[in-house]
């Protein structure tokens, strides 16, 4: 696949000589740096956002419901990456990134400003929404615009992207929730968002916009793949609501949700995906085993360090920061041309760390172990997640036409989301059964709130993710398209 082809060229055309330069070399520095920042935006986001919930969550009576804050994003943003996935391929990327960008401020500024737990969820919903669009543009403009050679680079730029906003925000998350409060941590933010609309969308323009083929009449927006996207993301909500409310009422909710979520599933994501086939269905079937996992298990780091060790919002925080250096380094390293022969190796010994991470957070539980050694084992698993996750945004865009990098860019990510919704609902049903909706609801943030203890609720969060992090490193094995 060839990333700046617009149409076939004339055979008796000489082929243009590459830009020179890496990334941020001329022809690309622009457009680099532009959007790197959207990335820094949601990374800074995402950390510290991360840091203020468990204290939002109690402020808002609604522990019960903290599982929800999470995978609420996690469910819009299914229908986001799908309709984004055709908007970028028949229109260009440029309009979903502008619109996705607007959502997730929104989202924010609904989150901030919510006087209750629902309308909290609401604001992640809608921002949720918005980072859906962002993600698969993304995706899509480093298709368009960068050659095959420098897209392990800029992709391992992304990764190291979030270094500043893991070292930097939890503690300006935890410093602004604990003297001025959390709602500043979800209101500040916004403010960010001139910086990539200055930056990022005139370059994307010049370099990304309009359909593949200028020539080509325009293609009409697939309408059954937008009701399947639908299907999911209400699917994924109702799933969701099953698995926290644990009554037996809700088996109606959960059994709706699945009839809607299994056929769209099956319609949006590469025929064998589940079946583990080799090539692209495996390489987006492992992107979901490893970003759910992960993610899973990380969304319950700060409440347990909260409510179970004393620690403060922004110690808690502050905990994960060494893995956004980590991750940084492990994308850095699948990015170089000599590791590209070793790339399958490098994610199952990635997934394998990802797992023993996942293992051994719980471990702090146990008063005795020191809090630092579960800062020591994340930055273990995000280097893992660092050499997984990049190798797998190359290998898609590897195996796309350039015509299909929208749609199979939105397969990646509702892959990384759907495993995120359906592993967050596991994991909060389970936190919910064993008592962890009174974590915190009895406790202040501090030292009071160690004094009681739920663990077994937090260990049946993350053993269960360590073991499907571990089928991953399976997975791994079988990234290599099926020979003819």
């Amino acid at each position: 696949m060839s990333a700046l082809e617009r149409r076939v060229p004339e055979t008796t055309a000489p082929t243009p000589p590459p830009p020179p330069g890496g990334v941020l070399g001329p022809a690309y520095r622009t457009l680099s740096i532009g959007i790197i920042s959207v990335v820094f935006l949601i990374a800074f986001e995402a950390t510290a956002v991360g840091t203020a919930m468990p204290v939002a969550a109690r402020e808002l009576d609604g522990i019960g419901l903290y599982a929800f804050a999470f995978s609420a994003y996690f469910t819009t943003s299914l229908f986001g990456m799908v309709l984004a996935g055709q908007w970028a391929d028949r229109q260009g990327p440029l309009r979903p990134l502008t619109v996705g960008i607007a959502a997730f401020a929104s989202g924010l500024v609904i989150a901030g400003t919510a006087g209750v737990m629902w309308v909290f969820v609401l604001g992640r919903a809608v921002q949720g929404f918005g980072g859906g669009l962002v993600i698969v543009a993304l995706y899509v403009v480093v298709s368009r615009a960068y050659e095959e050679r420098l897209r392990p680079a800029i992709m391992a730029a992304f990764a190291a992207s979030w270094v500043v906003p893991s070292i930097v925000g939890p503690l300006a998350s935890g410093t602004v929730t604990e003297h001025l409060g959390w709602r500043w941590v979800f209101l500040g933010i916004p403010a960010l968002v001139v910086v990539p609309l200055v930056v990022a969308l005139p370059a994307i323009r010049r370099t990304a916009s309009g359909p593949v083929d200028p020539d080509a009449p325009p293609m009409a927006f697939d309408r059954r793949r937008i009701r399947l996207a639908f299907g999911i993301s209400v699917g994924a909500g109702l799933l969701q609501y099953a698995a926290q409310d644990l009554r037996w009422l809700s088996l109606v909710p959960g059994i709706v949700g699945a009839a809607l979520l299994v056929p769209a599933v099956l319609g949006l994501l590469p025929r064998g995906t589940y079946r583990a086939r080799r090539g692209l269905p495996s390489v987006v079937l492992l992107r979901g085993v490893a970003a759910g996992s992960f993610i899973a298990a990380e969304s319950f780091v700060p409440l347990m360090l909260v409510t179970q060790r004393g620690l403060s919002p922004t110690m808690a925080g502050f905990s994960l920061a060494l893995g956004g250096l980590t991750w940084a380094g492990g994308s850095w390293v699948q990015s170089q041309g000599r590791t590209a022969p070793y790339r399958k190796q490098l994610m199952v010994g990635g997934m394998v760390m990802v797992a023993l991470a996942i293992a051994a957070a719980p471990a702090v539980l146990i008063e005795s172990v020191p809090v630092w050694t579960l800062a020591v084992a994340w930055a273990v698993g995000c280097l893992g997640m660092g050499l997984v996750i990049g190798s797998t945004s190359v290998l898609l865009l590897q195996l796309s036409a350039p015509e299909e990098a929208g749609a199979n860019s939105a397969s990646l990510q509702i892959s990384d989301a759907l495993a995120n919704v359906v592993l967050l609902a596991g994991g909060g049903a389970a936190f919910a059964a064993l008592g962890g909706g009174a974590v915190g609801a009895a406790h202040t943030v501090g030292a009071a709130g160690a004094s009681a203890s739920h663990p077994a609720a937090f260990a049946v969060v993350f053993l269960p993710m360590a073991a499907v992090a571990l089928v991953g490193a399976w997975v791994a094995t079988r990234l290599e398209p099926a020979k003819a």
